[in-house]
């Protein structure tokens, strides 16, 4: 082998060692980033994604574009960031309805919500809260669970669809209120089950206090209660489930992030620092408890043990109640 062979295959060697590190420090510079949220506008996922999109476009001197890909409880967003290509280019702003509930509701989901993701950072939680139609004629939670339990399927509820987070906490409260008999009606976004909600059609929805805080200040809506161990300090004057009587509902919903399975753990890295470092913000925290959600951060390793210890708690329910994916 003669010595310009040897040379050349030293520097294409050296050229191959060094291209990962070289790319890592180039991202994000070859083009803005795409976050995309699986749920319409308007709704918490977007409402929370949008401030990140925000910031991060401030500390990473790149523009991070939101990109709304709703449909099929936010599987189809999630499994358009799984197939994309792991560069840092493509994130995914998820939550329980994608990450905990949809992969136990449904083996058949078109991504593996473990293999296909490399989790990046628990963003925040929200609680739900159980909201009526301005003119409903219940304006607290025992009566209307009263109204429903007098008055078994002629009352329904609305959900962002079958398996989302609303959907489950919906179930989860029928059953906690004793078992309730109240028809599921399935949409594209909570944002449209608003609509419905004020018209008389639709009788209650469990909404991210997030995305419900618009409607309750319209007084297009009522709150009548919420999940969580503790009252929100954004609706300060509505109790929770568990005072009025209605157990097991101390929980919330989750945002985080997500990559691409594959992609570089220096950009993930990167992301991970700047999100938790955001999440220490006076404004971005400001404007997280506006909305009624509570800043989170931690490792990806930390954010992953959550969504998927979180699956074992709505695998019972959905056992319960036979809920079936469409």
């Amino acid at each position: 082998m003669t010595m310009k062979l040897l040379h050349t295959l030293a520097l294409t060697l050296s050229l191959a060692i060094a291209a990962p590190g070289a790319w890592a420090q180039a991202w994000p510079a070859a083009k803005p980033i795409r976050l995309v949220i699986p749920f319409p506008a308007g709704g918490a996922t977007d409402i929370i994604g949008r401030q990140v999109a925000q910031k991060l476009s401030v500390v990473l001197g790149q523009q991070v574009v939101v990109d709304n890909k709703p449909g099929a409880g936010g599987a189809i967003g999630s499994d358009l960031v799984a197939k994309a290509p792991a560069d840092g280019y493509t994130l995914l702003m998820a939550t329980s309805s994608t990450h905990s509930i949809g992969p136990v509701l449904n083996p058949k989901m078109p991504y593996d919500a473990v293999k296909d993701f490399a989790p990046v950072s628990h963003i925040a939680n929200a609680p739900s809260v159980l909201v009526v139609g301005q003119n409903f004629p219940a304006n607290t939670a025992r009566e209307l669970i009263d109204l429903v339990k007098r008055n078994p399927g002629k009352y329904n509820f609305g959900s962002s669809g079958i398996g989302t987070y609303p959907h489950l906490s919906a179930e989860m409260f029928k059953w906690r209120a004793g078992g309730l008999f109240a028809v599921h009606i399935p949409y594209r976004g909570t944002g449209l089950v608003i609509t419905d909600l004020v018209a008389g059609q639709i009788a209650f929805l469990m909404d991210s206090i997030v995305s419900a805080q618009t409607h309750i200040r319209s007084g297009k809506v009522k709150p009548l209660a919420v999940s969580g161990t503790k009252r929100s300090a954004t609706l300060p004057n509505v109790p929770t489930l568990q005072e009025v009587g209605v157990p097991g509902m101390e929980f919330g919903n989750w945002f985080g992030m997500f990559a691409p399975a594959g992609t570089a753990p220096e950009v993930v890295g990167r992301l991970n620092r700047e999100l938790n470092a955001m999440l220490k913000a006076a404004d971005f925290v400001e404007g997280l408890d506006k909305v009624g959600a509570e800043p989170a951060g931690g490792t990806p390793e930390q954010f992953a043990k959550t969504y998927r210890d979180e699956s074992e708690g709505w695998k019972a329910l959905i056992q319960r109640a036979g809920i079936k994916p469409e």
